[in-house]
C-alpha cells in the first residue's frame, strides 16, 4: 500500500481451509501459552499449532514491536482486544472511513475507505451500529449476506451552526446511526460530502463513517470539528462450521465436551454453532472436562434456609431440613417447621399475647389521642383570647346571645378543609374564605394570620367592636371559632365584591352610576356617623378605604374589617396609638402626631369620595406625576376651577344634570381633607350633607367656590413636591407607614 499512514485501508480476509485434523481435548490441554500481554486466549483460539482448532482460530502475538505485547488475527494487522467463550464474541479494532476537504473544496489526501471480509465470522448485529459523523456528510455500508448484496446508509447534516447539535444524540443532526442486519460477513464503508464541506468547513472539514460497538460510543459535538480516533472497537460473533462434526452420527455434540450443549442460533442457515455449558456448570465447553459443576453450597448462590443443610448435586443442589424438622428447606418454600405440639402451643401463646398487647395499645392510643384533642382545643381557646373574649361578652348579655360559637368541624366542612379554591380575599390581618353551612347559609370566614400575640389582640378587638355594632350597613358578625390554631370569625357573605373592584373595574364589574355612587357614599358616611356618635362607646374605624366597603346585590354598602379599629373612652376625644392605616388614605395629622381622633376617619372618607368622583386610585405609581397622589391632584384642580376635568369620563358622558351634585360632593371632600383635623366637619355633618344632596330636586345651583384659607392644603400645581410639606417631614411620614397594611 502506498502511504499506509494516510490512506487507511482495512483488509481482513480469512480463508476457510479444507477439512483439517481436529484438535482433540488432549491437544488442547498440551503446554499451550494462553496469555498475550493483557489478553487471555482461550481454546479453540491459540497461538501455535496444536493449541487452536484450525487456522481460522490462530492468533499472532507480537512481542517485538509492542510493550506490552499485542494480539492480531492470523495474516492481518487487526488487533484483538478480547475473546469471549460465552457469549462467543471476538472484540477487534476497526478502521474509520474518512473524507476530508480543504477550505476551497479540494479532496484531502487523507481520504480512506476501509473494507472487511470475514467468511467464518459474522459482524454482530446486536452489538454494533453503522455511525456517520459530519455536517455535510452521507455514508454507505455495502456488504454481503449469504451471497446476496446488501447496502444501507444515512446522512448527517447540521448547517453552518452547531446550535442544533446535542451531545449524546445521533438522530441526524451532526450524527446518524443505523442498525446492521444479522449474518453480515463482508462490509465496505464509503463516506462522501454533498458540497465538499465548503459551506461548513470552519465547523466541520471532514466526514467520518465506521461500524462501532454501540455501548462504547457516545456522540459528542466536539467530534464535528475533529474525530481523532483512527480505529474504533467492533464485535464479531464467532462460531464453528458444522463440517467439524465427525462422525455424522455425533452432530448433536460435535466439539462440545461433557456437560455442554450445541447452539445453532448463531447463523441464519444454521451452518455454524457454538457450545455452552449446561445450567449449573461453568467453564470452557470446548475442552474435555471443561464444564465443571458449580458448587452452589460453597459460593453462596443457593436459597437454602440453613446453609449447613445445603447438599450439592451435579448441576444443582438440594435443601434439607434439620433433624426433627419437616417442610421445604428453601427460603421461598414452606420452611422447616418443628414437628412437635409444644412448639405449636408456644406459637399460639405468642400470637394471643401479641393480639392482647395490640388491642390494649390501640385502646390506650385512642384514649390518649382524645385527651390530647381536648387539651389542644383548650390550649387554642386560651391562646386565641377566649378568656379575654368571655370577660368582655359577660359585660353585654345581649351581645352574647347574638354570637354563635362554631365548632372547628362545622367550618372545615363548610370550606372543604379551607381549600384555596374558596378564598375570596386576603388582607393585612388574615384570609377570607367562602363557606356553605349544612342549612345552606352562605358565610364568609376570616382566618387570622398565625404570627404573634398582636394578631390575637386584633382578632379580639374586632369581635368586641362588632359585638356592639347593630347597623344595616355594617357587615354582620355571626359568630366565631376559637378551637383552631388560628382564630376564626364568621360573617354574613356579601355577594357583590368591594367598592374598589367596582370603581376600578376589577373582575369585570359593571359601571356604577352617579346615583348609585352617591347612595354608597351616603350609607358609608351614615355608618361612620353611627360609630362616632351613636354607639355605646365611640368607635374609630382607622382603616376606611374602598376595599373595606362591600356591596350586596342591590349595591347597598356594607362596611367591613374592624381589625384596626379603636374604642374611644367617653371622657377622651383623642388617643395615642401606633400609626396604622393604608397609604393614600392616612390622615397626615395622625401620621405626624400619632394622635388618633374621629377626624382621622373623616380624612379617609374624603379620599373615598374622590375615588367615587374621579374613578382613580388613592395612590398610583404610574402615569403623570401630577396624578400620582389623588388628594393633591383633585385639590389642585379645585383651586384652578378645573373640577369638570377630574370627573370620570363615563359619568360626564352618560349622565346629564348631575354635575352640580358632583361639584357639591367635591367641595365636601375638600373640607374632609383639611390638614388640621379640628377644621374638618364631623361625620354626622358629612352624612347629613350627603343625605341632603340625595333628596334635593335636580337643579343647577350656581354656587361660588369659597376661597381656601390658610389652613387648607395649599398646593402649587407646577411643583407639588416642594409645597405640600418639607422633605424631612415626608421622610418621617414614609418611615412610619406600616408595611403590613
Amino acid at each position: 500500500m502506498e502511504h499506509p499512514e494516510e490512506k487507511l485501508l482495512f483488509l481482513f480476509m480469512l480463508i476457510m481451509f479444507p477439512s483439517v485434523a481436529l484438535a482433540t481435548a488432549a491437544a488442547a490441554s498440551q503446554d499451550c501459552e494462553r496469555q498475550c500481554g493483557n489478553l487471555e486466549i482461550p481454546y479453540p483460539f491459540g497461538m501455535k499449532k496444536g493449541c487452536y482448532l484450525n487456522e481460522n482460530f490462530l492468533v499472532t502475538c507480537n512481542k517485538t514491536h509492542y510493550h506490552p505485547p499485542k494480539a492480531f488475527l492470523r495474516g492481518s494487522n487487526i488487533e484483538v482486544t478480547h475473546i469471549s467463550i460465552l457469549p462467543s464474541e471476538l472484540h477487534i479494532l476497526n478502521y474509520v472511513a474518512r473524507d476530508c476537504y480543504t477550505k476551497d473544496g479540494r479532496p484531502d489526501i487523507s481520504r480512506a475507505r476501509p473494507f472487511l471480509v470475514v467468511d467464518m465470522f459474522s459482524i454482530s448485529n446486536t452489538k454494533n451500529k453503522l455511525t456517520i459523523v459530519g455536517c455535510d456528510t452521507y455514508g454507505y455500508l455495502h456488504g454481503e449476506i449469504q451471497g446476496e448484496i446488501y447496502s444501507s446508509g444515512c446522512m448527517a447534516l447540521c448547517g453552518n451552526s452547531s446550535r442544533t447539535i446535542k451531545d449524546g444524540s445521533c438522530s441526524g443532526s451532526g450524527c446518524c446511526q443505523l442498525e446492521i442486519p444479522k449474518g453480515l460477513k463482508e462490509i465496505q464503508l464509503d463516506v462522501r460530502s454533498f458540497n465538499n464541506h465548503t459551506r461548513v468547513h470552519s465547523l466541520n472539514p471532514c466526514g467520518y463513517a465506521f461500524v462501532i460497538q454501540q455501548n462504547r460510543f457516545t456522540f459528542s459535538k466536539n467530534y464535528i470539528k475533529n474525530f481523532t480516533e483512527s480505529k474504533v472497537p467492533l464485535v464479531l460473533d464467532w462460531g464453528i462450521k458444522n463440517d467439524t462434526c465427525q462422525p455424522p452420527n455425533h452432530k448433536d455434540k460435535c466439539l462440545c465436551g461433557p456437560n455442554s450443549q450445541k447452539n445453532s442460533s448463531l447463523s441464519l442457515d444454521g451452518s455454524e454453532y457454538y457450545c455452552q455449558c449446561l445450567d449449573g456448570f461453568h467453564g470452557n465447553p470446548y475442552l474435555s472436562q471443561g464444564c465443571q459443576d458449580i458448587d452452589e453450597c460453597q459460593d453462596g448462590s443457593h436459597e437454602c434456609k440453613f446453609k449447613h443443610q445445603c447438599v450439592n448435586t451435579p448441576g444443582n443442589y438440594t435443601c434439607n431440613c434439620p433433624k426433627n424438622y419437616k417442610g421445604d428447606g428453601r427460603r421461598g418454600g414452606e420452611g422447616c417447621t418443628q414437628n412437635t405440639t409444644f412448639f405449636i402451643l408456644i406459637i399460639i401463646g405468642i400470637v394471643v399475647g401479641l393480639l392482647v398487647l395490640g388491642i390494649s395499645s390501640m385502646w390506650l392510643y385512642l384514649a390518649y389521642k382524645k385527651w390530647r384533642f381536648i387539651q389542644q382545643k383548650a390550649k387554642f381557646f386560651n391562646k386565641n383570647g377566649g378568656l379575654v373574649l368571655q370577660e368582655h361578652i359577660s359585660q353585654w348579655q345581649s351581645s352574647s346571645d347574638m354570637l354563635r360559637i362554631f365548632t372547628r368541624e362545622e367550618l372545615e366542612k363548610a370550606t372543604n378543609n379551607f381549600d384555596e379554591s374558596v378564598v375570596v380575599g386576603k388582607g393585612g390581618y388574615g384570609t377570607v374564605y367562602k363557606g356553605v353551612l349544612m342549612d345552606g347559609s352562605i358565610i364568609a370566614i376570616k382566618k387570622s394570620k398565625l404570627v404573634d400575640q398582636s394578631q390575637t389582640k386584633q382578632f379580639i378587638n374586632e369581635v368586641i367592636i362588632l359585638s356592639q355594632i347593630n347597623h344595616r350597613n355594617v357587615v354582620k358578625l355571626l359568630g366565631c371559632c376559637l378551637e383552631t390554631r388560628v382564630p376564626l370569625l364568621v360573617y354574613e357573605f356579601i355577594t357583590n365584591g368591594t367598592l374598589f373592584e367596582h370603581i376600578h373595574r376589577k373582575n369585570n364589574h359593571s359601571f356604577l352610576s352617579w346615583k348609585t355612587r352617591l347612595k354608597i357614599a351616603s350609607q358609608t358616611a351614615g355608618v361612620l356617623s353611627y360609630l362616632h356618635s351613636s354607639a355605646s362607646t365611640p368607635i374609630i374605624h382607622r382603616d376606611i378605604k374602598s376595599t373595606n366597603i362591600l356591596l350586596d346585590h342591590n349595591y347597598t354598602a356594607k362596611v367591613s374589617d374592624f381589625g384596626a379599629s379603636k374604642l374611644v373612652p367617653l371622657d377622651q376625644t383623642q388617643i395615642s396609638t401606633m400609626v396604622q392605616g393604608t397609604l393614600g388614605y392616612l390622615d397626615p395629622e395622625y401620621l405626624l402626631t400619632s394622635e388618633l381622633t374621629e377626624k382621622s376617619d373623616v380624612y379617609s372618607f374624603g379620599i373615598v369620595l374622590l375615588e367615587l368622583i374621579t374613578g382613580k386610585k388613592a395612590v398610583t405609581f404610574t402615569g403623570p406625576e401630577l396624578e400620582r397622589n389623588l388628594a393633591m391632584y383633585v385639590l389642585c384642580a379645585i383651586k384652578e376651577d378645573r373640577v369638570e376635568e377630574i370627573v370620570e369620563n363615563e359619568i360626564m358622558e352618560t349622565e346629564e344634570g348631575v354635575f352640580w351634585q358632583i361639584k357639591e360632593v367635591t367641595k365636601l371632600a375638600k373640607e374632609c381633607l383639611r390638614v388640621k383635623g379640628e377644621e374638618r366637619p364631623t361625620m354626622k355633618e358629612v352624612a347629613m350633607e350627603l343625605d341632603r344632596l340625595r333628596v334635593m330636586q335636580v337643579e343647577h345651583l350656581n354656587l361660588s367656590d369659597e376661597a381656601s384659607d390658610s389652613t387648607s392644603i395649599n398646593v402649587g400645581c407646577d411643583n407639588m413636591n416642594n409645597n405640600a410639606m418639607d422633605h424631612s417631614i415626608k421622610a418621617q411620614i414614609l418611615s412610619r407607614i406600616p408595611l403590613g397594611r
